[in-house]
């Protein structure tokens, strides 16, 4: 199975690309698609939509795992991330991927074992996961590799188990 993950954004729009063969997720590709925020919203969506094409021809994904956003401060943000979202939905269904989408909470407790991850973290388990010799940059790319990561660990065919490590900042499990 290979899955293209995306952490959607209109100005960066982080993604990774994991082949799962038998039970171990391999890394293919990560990075991000930046936007000139001095160009229209239409040509920036449009530009997005045709990397993220480009992507989906070079890789042919079976499924695309994207990340929902609940909540924004920035309204502006929020909806960037949603038509980000949206273009990235439709190029996935076009290229005959499937999709699915995770909230952060899931991303973060199938990669982590704790829904409440902060990046540092996140970024570690990604790199753990993946034996990566170093952390993605940007974190936005680490991020798209949890949501792919996330929809493995949620997927019945690919019976990966990712390893369960205990809160960094819980005690031991055998602490009185």
């Amino acid at each position: 199975m290979l899955v293209l993950g995306i952490d959607p954004g209109l100005s960066r729009c982080g993604y990774g690309v994991i082949e799962q063969a038998g039970r171990t997720p391999q890394a293919l590709a990560a990075g991000i698609i930046s936007t000139n925020k001095s160009n229209s919203v239409a040509h920036r969506l449009h530009q997005l939509q045709g990397e993220l094409a480009e992507l989906m021809q070079e890789y042919r994904p079976t499924v695309v795992a994207i990340e929902q956003v609940l909540f924004q401060v920035n309204v502006r943000t929020a909806m960037g991330v949603g038509q980000a979202s949206g273009i990235a939905m439709a190029t996935a269904i076009q290229a005959g991927a499937e999709v699915f989408e995770y909230t952060p909470t899931q991303i973060k407790k199938a990669v982590s074992g704790w829904g409440a991850a902060d990046k540092a973290q996140m970024s570690k388990m990604v790199q753990t996961l993946l034996r990566l010799p170093k952390p993605l940059k940007p974190v936005d790319a680490a991020d798209a590799m949890a949501a792919a990561l996330c929809h493995l660990a949620q997927s019945p065919q690919t019976g990966l188990a990712l390893p369960r490590f205990p809160r960094q900042d819980s005690p031991s499990p055998t602490a009185p």
